[in-house]
């Protein structure tokens, strides 16, 4: 089997904004009457959508809303969250970034975002890169039921669905995907769809991405797809090693 498509999470490897996004979370909550906590925040938001993020920082606390109630929530946030980038003179995407994509196009392969992000939040981060029009499929959590989120494989599934279903010749399988992750969630997620999975050490140190991950590198620009050939071409898509990448 080749490898035919990129699978690229988006925050935490497209953009650096776990910040913004902390900021912002602690915002609603305190909107709410309920005091944020940093460990809450990591618990669990780290990975996943702001659905599941923000029901399960609610429950912690002992309040349960609605799922319309919730969807006020969100779109108050991603209002804010576009807002918040507009003010930005230049967005924090991660280096390496612009060499990834130019593999990608070289290589002739599909690219898709696969995120727990709004679709707004993604579309407002690609019109403002160059390589925007690269991107020929996103799946977000605008996708997704209310509440589905990675480590469920629900999102890298769809993707590989629409895949074939906009491209009839392509006949992608999971095995023929890179799914390129941060969080232990998007690692699981794109596992349990059956995706080969690298992961990149910009949120958890090197060695507990290692030990999840089919390939594990510390930074976007030590990628070279070049590298990841031969485990494709062998018919086992590398699965079951973690060697790290040459730089």
């Amino acid at each position: 089997m080749a490898l035919k498509a990129v699978l690229l999470d988006f925050n935490g490897i497209v953009i650096n904004d776990e910040a913004i996004h902390g900021r912002l979370i602690e915002d609603l909550l305190l909107e709410e009457n309920l005091r944020p906590n940093s460990q809450d925040l990591t618990d669990c938001c780290l990975g996943r959508s702001d659905a599941a993020c923000l029901a399960d920082l609610l429950a912690c606390q002992g309040r349960v809303v609605s799922e319309e109630y919730l969807k006020k929530l969100l779109e108050r946030k991603a209002t804010r969250y576009r807002e918040v980038l507009s003010t930005l003179a230049h967005l924090p995407l991660y280096p390496g970034l612009d060499d990834l994509i130019y593999q990608v196009r070289s290589a002739q392969l599909k690219l898709a975002i696969v995120s727990g992000a709004r679709r707004s939040e993604i579309e407002a981060v690609l019109s403002r890169v160059t390589w925007g029009e690269s991107v020929e499929l996103v799946i977000s959590s605008d996708d997704l039921s209310i509440g589905v989120s990675k480590p469920a494989p629900d999102g890298y599934l769809l993707a590989i669905e629409q895949f074939n279903q906009r491209f009839a010749e392509l006949v992608l399988q999971p095995a023929e995907c890179l799914a390129v992750e941060d969080s232990f969630a998007g690692i699981e997620s794109a596992k349990r769809a059956g995706i080969p999975v690298l992961g990149v050490a910009h949120t958890y140190p090197y060695q507990m991405i290692h030990r999840r991950a089919t390939w594990a590198i510390d930074h976007l620009y030590e990628l070279s797809l070049d590298w990841l050939k031969p485990y494709y071409g062998s018919g086992n898509s590398g699965l079951g090693a973690t060697p790290k990448i040459p730089a």
